[in-house]
């Protein structure tokens, strides 16, 4: 449960940060949910998912080594 609300508070913290987007929730309205997004803030984007993941695969290797 923790680490959904972790990966969610991750996930929103990088769509405000590098895509501009104030919430990840669904609004119910098209000029809430749908977003015109630069292809730079989009790549932007996936750089800071991709790097997240490499710094959580660190955390969990390191907590679970011995562990086969």
């Amino acid at each position: 449960m923790k680490q959904n609300k972790d990966l969610n508070k991750l996930l929103a913290q990088i769509a405000k940060e590098h895509l501009f987007i104030e919430t990840l929730e669904t609004q119910n309205s098209d000029r809430s949910d749908f977003h015109d997004v630069a292809v730079w803030c989009i790549k932007s984007a996936m750089e800071a998912a991709y790097a997240a993941g490499i710094e959580a695969g660190k955390n969990t290797s390191t907590t679970s080594k011995g562990k086969q």
